[in-house]
């Protein structure tokens, strides 16, 4: 499925893989909203966990919409970025389609680059989550 992304740490507008990444290659960026998801530091990023049996978290990023003719470059330049293999158990991210809400209150599909079951438990139990969900904030 050629969904758009939900981008929430480095490749938002102003931060340093924005223009390295996406640049040139979207068709548009808006302001969206993960719910049942948390937010946590990591090394210079964050990472979106999802939430176990609950949805009270809300994470904070850009849906973006990528250009059709750069969509397969742009996803596989995003997976090597996230450092993403389908079915590798070494991932630090896993590549998930989820309901993003949108400002105007629509809810799409887009795919999320949340943290992998390992790094998920690890941030669970001893992690810095970011309150309040917005790693701008």
């Amino acid at each position: 499925m050629r969904y758009p992304f939900f981008v929430y740490g480095t490749l938002r507008p102003g931060e340093r893989n924005h223009d390295l990444f996406l640049r040139g290659r979207t068709e548009s960026e808006a302001p969206g909203r993960l719910r049942g998801a948390l937010l946590y530091e990591g090394p210079g990023y964050p990472y979106a966990v999802e939430e176990l049996g609950g949805a009270g978290g809300v994470v904070s990023g850009e849906l973006v919409t990528a250009l059709p003719e750069a969509y397969d470059e742009l996803l596989a330049v995003l997976d090597e970025l996230e450092e993403y293999a389908p079915g590798d158990p070494c991932n630090l991210y896993e590549r998930v389609a989820r309901e993003v809400t949108c400002a105007d209150g629509a809810a799409v599909l887009a795919w999320v680059y949340v943290a992998a079951p390992a790094v998920a438990a690890r941030l669970r139990a001893r992690g810095k989550l970011i309150e309040g969900g917005d790693w701008h904030a």
